[in-house]
């Protein structure tokens, strides 16, 4: 069984498609009606879409990154709408479109929203009207007009195809159908692909078999066998048929290749793919299993754990069943069967039967040509001496194919000639086709680099073969290297297994090459070494010893790295002669090395005769160095020299010899007093990083002509900022955190200067920023936070017109300058103070429809009363997130409601404020002093006013408001509370008022309700019939790792129905009950089938309830003037039921 395409190297099928769907569309038209919710249903199927959030669709010309979106979708769906042709942005991604439909085969459905189909396909109408309008504007440029008639041409195409007319439609109808469509077009890609797979559909069969889909419990299935024989083929295969069957989908490959102290990276990414967020949530692997546990107990995950050889990888990764959700399945694929343990289901992937291996070499040594006899019979020859390994058939199919034919007999008589059965030995073929620096850079790779990122592992082979990258594309076209979608360089095991044979076939006849164990390292270092050794590469986790002899016969030695795994290495040198130990060096190193990383390096300085001209990268952090040399040394090819946290390290060496000098890395070096004023020269440096160097007092000269980051964070006894040499770069960003620096200097505030980042945050002695900083025009970020002497900013600071972040917090800004609304590409701004009673009043300015693009407006505790915020607040369009928390004003401006894109509003801790704004139509999270009787109030007259249209005859989603916050506990302004998965409240006499009933305030505390149950119940059983209506919630369906309560309001008018009242009033129902709050309702929603609910799952969705009647006259006669009416009891009897008075119940 393999792939003609193969999943182990970069297979067609995952190369192309990186998107299963583009969405085309005119953002202003439908990004927030069809467009919108059609995304959210393709992303719930699981169907990973682009869309392009951020869109400005001016100008004619798209991003190179969108028109790579549109090559990498599997199917674009355009949503015609009667605008869209009047954005050429829109015009020119159809025509790229309509290109790849013909030259990649993707499906392209159009959608026509608010549009005549014949409109778009004859362009007439209003498409005409926009036509003409283009051709006016194009009618002297000839180009210009043949991009119009190319636009035409897209229409026309685009509309004659099958698509979707849904201007009649039911929104929510339109959308199911379409996104059936889409998943049904994207099953029958794959089962196409499918069929490619020689011997696929017996594995596919059997292990989904095993997985029992049907089951509603967590399932493990162990797929193993050898290296190379496609158990990861199989589990790929899995993976993409089943993954839209599952809310959370995650494909770990290789995961042996990740070391037990970086597990976290691995579970990051395993979060990031099931969630759909792509973040980092741990630091480190216990906490990772942590968060695992609590973010997918509830959700239904399909999880493919590949190549695991390690216990550890099930406890990190799987660590137990109730980590994940109902009808979760996990795959994991091994040649350890042990370690799959002994209660997994296994299946085992053997070795190709005869026919199929013939086939499968077949499709690579001959791609669909019909060879003569006398070759397929060398053919068979060759497919039975690899004895039905993919692999192996894959490699010497490909490798054969490009030989001339004439060639084959002895090349086959090669392979039959190797004299163990060995495979990996078989495989040693394709190595020796390879030219001799191929041999070279494959062997590193195999040895040293496999699974390193792709540009780090060519910056060391480039360190010593210039060509290095044209040799890696020669490897991964011969298929012995690829490169992951992590951006990785990995080989096959068997490969690597190769790789490692050719070395140890040298070790065993005494002229071994490279070595990367510690073993080895020590035998070879305690002898005498050996002539032909040319890379060590080793880690270890304790005491080093070695002698001095070794080095010296290791003349060849390109490559020297020894570090420990855990970054806490301790090496100790010994020498089999005490006349040749010296205390402050070592006597010699070889002067070839051109990679040389030694971390705790154990003398005080290198090598008097050390003189290494090829050195492209010294790594001695940790060393024990005091200086480098005593004298210059020439380093012509050096780019990179890292001394980071060298305790002892008092001064840096010469850098005049140092011309071609990239990266320069001294942080944490404490004892640091003096940087050489020859760094001056180093006229190519980009990286400059000297954070942590406390003593550094002396540092003149600093050339910035490439320099793109220079950090002086933290160098308390640096009094002045380095002279500047050369013009700046435009991406200079510069850090000055907690540094001593008195003042900024001029060198770097001037208008010639390019900063793009400036940090000054905990420069305890700024008192004011000089106004010439306001001429850095390219400046985009400017941090000033905890500079606790700051009290103003520059008045023209308007005038950054690039800045998108301005962080102030914890200064003693109060009065920000008139001129910041100019600032209209800033993002975020932040004013935070200490909380604190002895506080200047802040003054926000007006707004004056500036700050166009803020979406972070931080304002906690700065002391802000009534008049303090700007009455047109409201103009901030772009505003989502507004933090007001802390502050002393009695009112919000109104003007509030006007923000149409605020999501988060946090008000807390504002102890005068009563009254809540009207709330803008976005929002749905409000932090606020929810003990205060008058801001609940203030709450539900809010969503009243949002909700004041809804009837029976609706289809009736609720609002619902989320807050955090530190406890669960249910406000006291809800009258009944109570815990349980129903609630059930009796109601008083004549509850009911015209024109005065609002409805019913709901609160509670929980995270899984998608909808629920309404009943309005009679108080006698004499022929009425109970008002039932169910209602679905909106807003908060959502994973969140702290506590909430949520508010809700469920309206009178939403319940009443007025046909079927037989001249009843609202007076004769007594009771109102909300229920079918059932678990196995919740989980439908996330697991999308019926499954047995367990003790645990029932536990987990009880809730705290809390309700109360909400009357409109509530907010001007003051809380409690109905008190006495819920104290009043009222009876409600049934022949049915007995319902109590006042109390919640729990429906079981």
């Amino acid at each position: 069984m393999a792939s003609s395409s193969s999943f182990a190297s970069n297979s067609q099928y995952c190369a192309q498609w990186k998107y299963d769907v583009f969405l085309s569309f005119r953002g202003a038209d439908t990004r927030r009606t069809f467009t919108g919710h059609l995304y959210e249903g393709l992303k719930n199927r699981g169907i990973f879409t682009f869309q392009d959030d951020k869109r400005l669709e001016h100008g004619d010309s798209i991003s190179q990154e969108l028109l790579k979106a549109i090559e990498e979708s599997q199917v674009a769906v355009i949503v015609f709408s009667k605008n869209y042709a009047m954005s050429r942005w829109c015009l020119n991604e159809l025509v790229k479109i309509m290109e790849c439909k013909v030259e990649n085969g993707q499906i392209v459905i159009p959608v026509f929203y608010d549009v005549d189909p014949s409109h778009v396909r004859y362009q007439s109408e209003s498409f005409a009207e926009t036509f003409a309008k283009h051709e006016s504007r194009y009618k002297d440029d000839v180009e210009g007009m043949q991009k119009v008639q190319g636009w035409r041409t897209a229409l026309t195409g685009a509309a004659n195809l099958k698509g979707y007319d849904i201007r009649d439609g039911i929104e929510s109808e339109c959308i199911r159908k379409l996104v059936d469509d889409v998943s049904s077009k994207l099953c029958k890609t794959f089962s196409s692909y499918l069929q490619d797979i020689v011997g696929i559909d017996t594995h596919l069969e059997k292990v989904k078999s095993l997985l029992e889909m049907e089951t509603n419990d967590v399932r493990i299935v162990g797929i193993w066998g050898m290296g190379g024989v496609g158990k990861t083929t199989v589990a790929r295969a899995v993976f993409d048929t089943l993954s839209p069957q599952f809310q959370g989908a995650s494909f770990l490959a290789d995961v042996k290749e990740t070391k037990t102290n970086e597990m976290h990276s691995l579970q990051n990414i395993l979060l990031s793919e099931l969630l759909r967020e792509d973040k980092k949530y741990v630091n480190n692997k216990e906490e990772g299993k942590r968060m695992m546990a609590h973010r997918l107990r509830f959700m239904k995950v399909l999880l493919v754990l590949d190549d695991i050889n390690h216990h550890d990888h099930w406890e990190y990764l799987a660590g137990h069943l109730r980590w994940f959700g109902p009808g979760s399945r996990i795959i994991a694929t091994t040649r350890n069967k042990q370690i799959l343990g002994m209660n997994n289901v296994v299946h085992e992937v053997t070795t190709l039967l005869e026919h199929d291996a013939i086939r499968l070499f077949n499709q690579h040594a001959f791609k669909g040509e019909a060879p003569d006899e006398h070759i397929k019979k060398l053919a068979l020859e060759v497919v039975s001496h690899a004895k039905g390994l993919p692999l192996v058939l894959r490699l010497w199919g490909i490798w054969l194919h490009n030989q001339d034919k004439t060639m084959w007999r002895e090349v086959v008589d090669m392979i039959k000639r190797e004299s163990s059965p060995d495979i990996v030995k078989n495989l040693k073929i394709s190595f020796e086709g390879l030219q001799d620096k191929e041999k070279t850079i494959f062997l590193d790779i195999a040895c040293f680099f496999r699974g390193r990122k792709k540009d780090e592992a060519i910056e060391i082979l480039e360190s010593y073969d210039l060509g290095a990258r044209i040799r890696l594309h020669g490897l991964i076209e011969k298929s012995l290297v690829f490169i992951s979608k992590y951006n990785t360089i990995q080989m096959h095991d068997l490969i690597q297994d190769m790789g490692r044979y050719v070395v140890n076939m040298q070790k065993d006849s005494g002229k071994p090459s490279r070595l990367w164990n510690i073993e080895d390292f020590e035998d070879v270092v305690n002898n005498t070494g050996i002539m032909a050794m040319e890379a060590i590469w080793c880690t270890y986790v304790h005491k080093l010893y070695f002698s001095e002899e070794a080095m010296i016969n290791m003349k060849r030695l390109r490559i020297l790295c020894i570090c420990d795994e855990n970054d806490l290495s301790r090496i100790t040198y010994s020498s089999s002669s005490d006349s040749n130990c010296h205390d402050d060096s070592i006597e010699y190193l070889p002067n070839n090395l051109c990679w040389f990383v030694w971390h705790d390096y154990p003398w005080k300085l290198l090598p008097e005769y050390f003189n290494p001209r090829r050195l492209v990268h010294l790594d001695l952090r940790w060393s024990s160095l005091h200086h480098l040399w005593n004298e210059t040394k020439q380093l012509p090819s050096l780019r990179r020299l890292n001394l980071s946290c060298s305790k002892s390290l008092k001064r840096t060496p010469d850098f005049k010899g140092m011309p071609n000098l990239e990266y320069l890395y001294l942080g944490e070096c404490t004892n640091l007093e003096e940087v050489h004023h020859s760094l001056g020269c180093s006229r190519k440096l980009i990286h400059l990083n000297l954070n942590y160097c406390e003593r550094l007092k002396r540092f003149p000269h600093v050339n910035v002509e490439s320099l793109e980051s220079l950090n002086l964070s933290f160098c308390y006894s640096l009094k002045k900022f380095p002279e500047i040499l050369g013009r700046m770069k435009p991406e200079l960003e510069i850090k000055m955190s907690d540094s001593g620096i008195r003042e900024l200097p001029l060198c770097i505030i001037h208008p010639q200067a390019h900063l793009t980042e400036l940090h000054l945050n905990g420069m305890k002695y700024l008192v004011a920023l000089p106004s010439s900083i306001c001429k850095l025009k390219g400046l985009v970020k400017l941090d000033v936070s905890n500079c606790a002497k700051l009290e103003s900013l520059p008045e023209e600071i308007g005038d950054l017109g690039k800045l998108e972040q301005l962080d102030a917090n914890y200064t003693l800004i109060s009065r920000p300058p008139s001129s910041i609304v100019r600032l209209n590409k800033l993002k975020l701004l932040n004013f935070t103070k200490v909380k604190s009673e002895d506080r200047l009043f802040f003054v926000f300015p007006q707004v004056n429809e500036g700050l166009l693009s803020l979406e972070y407006l931080d304002l906690c505790y700065c002391n802000i009363k009534d008049g303090g915020l700007p009455e047109d607040i409201g103009s901030l369009s772009s505003l989502k997130v507004l933090h007001l928390r802390g502050n002393n004003f009695e009112y919000l401006p109104q003007s509030i409601a006007q923000l149409g894109a605020l999501e988060y509003l946090y008000l807390s801790d504002c102890k005068r404020l009563t009254q809540l704004p009207e709330f803008p139509q976005q929002l749905y999270t409000i932090d606020a002093d929810w003990s205060n009787d008058l801001i609940c109030n203030s709450l539900f007259q809010n969503i009243s006013s949002l909700q004041h249209d809804i009837s029976v005859s609706d289809s009736l989603s609720l609002r619902v408001f989320t807050s955090k916050v530190l406890t669960l506990d249910i406000p006291s302004w809800f009258d009944y509370q109570g815990m349980g998965t129903s609630v059930s409240v009796n109601l008083p006499e004549n509850w009911y008022e015209s024109d005065k009933f609002l409805g019913f305030a709901v609160c509670y505390s929980g995270k899984f309700i998608d909808d629920f149950t309404a009943h309005l119940i009679p108080l006698c059983d004499d022929g009425m019939s109970s008002m039932t209506q169910k209602f679905s919630l909106s807003n908060h369906l959502e994973y969140i790792n702290y506590d909430t309560i949520k508010f809700l309001l469920v309206p009178l008018s939403g319940l009443w129905d007025a046909s079927n009242v037989n001249e009843k009033t609202p007076n004769d129902y007594g009771c109102i009950e909300l229920d079918d709050f059932k678990v196995e309702d919740i989980f439908e929603h996330f697991f999308e089938e019926d499954f047995e609910v367990t003790d645990d799952f029932e536990e987990t969705a009880k809730w705290k309830f809390g309700v109360r009647l909400l009357y409109k006259d509530e907010a001007e006669l003051g809380i409690g003037i109905r008190k006495s009416r819920y104290e009043e009891e009222a009876s409600c009897s049934s022949s049915k039921k007995q319902r109590q008075l006042l109390q919640l119940g729990i429906t079981d």
